[in-house]
């Protein structure tokens, strides 16, 4: 049976109700939102009906539960998320800007999800799992990116298969050790889900073209590229597809990278038509904005359906 597998930071997310740079003066809050990209992504493959876990770390305080209740009713397997007690979960307090850009104030490294180490139950469930999601930018914290990497090792040595969302902020990039983890992970991916720019980041070409036909000539079987409000594109070989951005009113941006990718991986590993496994992705990441809070926008495959049936009717 098919399992999917992430390893990242579960946090929470608390929102500003006013608009303006920053929190240097006392803002109206909302939240505690459940969290943190892996969390999100992996919350969306279980919404789609896919088996799927998680391995993480949160403090023995409120902002965890939330987190393991969310995943654990949405499908998620949470056995791998360690409760640490005496320490708090990650947090990211967040407030848009007039122009719809995100002021962002983290808790992460110091919080009980900068600490995550294997586990017994963390190693049990790589060993249980046939495919592993990777996001880049474990790889800017050594112990979480060597976490990373002895899964995917694993994992691909047993017959399963990767994919791979780049998900880094370019300064990232730099970090030492960083370019030539993400070369080694590329080096497994089967399925490969840039957004935007992320597309050219491991190759020299600003030619899109030649960047894809680069990445399939290297053994990916499939590269999805996130437009964004632009939509998304499908490459596999001898084949291109475009989705058509779904108008939507926007609430929420954050996560709906996160949740298109959850998506399109359940469908990809279901053996999906490639048009049908694009559409209903895309239709995730647009339902996604419509809601405040990151994961509060995950969606059924009935929902996904719902919302295609009605924007072509």
């Amino acid at each position: 049976m098919v399992k999917v597998l992430t390893i990242g930071e579960v946090l929470v997310e608390i929102v500003a109700t006013t608009r303006g740079n920053g929190f240097l003066e006392a803002q109206p809050l909302v939240g505690p939102f459940p969290s943190g990209a892996p969390a999100i992504f992996i919350d969306q493959v279980g919404k789609m009906g896919t088996a799927c876990a998680i391995v993480s770390r949160v403090g023995d305080d409120d902002f965890g539960q939330v987190n393991i209740r969310r995943l654990a009713a949405d499908g998620v397997d949470v056995s791998g998320i360690e409760i640490a007690p005496g320490e708090s979960t990650g947090s990211a307090f967040v407030r848009y800007r007039e122009d719809g850009s995100r002021a962002f104030v983290y808790n992460i490294r110091h919080s009980a999800c900068g600490k995550l180490r294997p586990t017994p139950a963390s190693g049990a469930l790589i060993d249980s799992c046939t495919h592993l999601h990777v996001m880049g930018s474990a790889f800017s914290a050594p112990e979480l990116g060597a976490m990373v990497m002895d899964a995917a090792q694993r994992i691909k040595a047993r017959g399963g298969t990767i994919s791979f969302d780049p998900n880094l902020r370019p300064e990232l990039l730099n970090a030492p050790g960083m370019r030539e983890a993400l070369d080694v992970v590329l080096a497994m991916t089967d399925l490969f889900m840039p957004s935007g720019e992320e597309l050219f980041l491991f190759d020299p070409a600003r030619d899109e073209a030649a960047v894809i036909a680069s990445l399939l000539g290297r053994g990916i079987r499939t590269v999805v590229v996130k437009r964004g409000a632009l939509g998304a594109s499908l490459f596999q070989q001898g084949l291109r597809l475009d989705a058509a951005p779904l108008p939507v009113d926007e609430v929420d941006p954050t996560g709906a990278g996160d949740t298109f990718g959850g998506a399109f991986l359940s469908l990809w590993l279901a053996g999906a038509e490639p048009s049908q496994a694009l559409d209903l992705a895309n239709a995730a990441g647009a339902r996604a904005v419509t809601r405040l809070g990151p994961m509060e926008g995950t969606s059924t495959r009935a929902e996904l359906n719902a919302l295609l049936s009605e924007r072509k009717g």
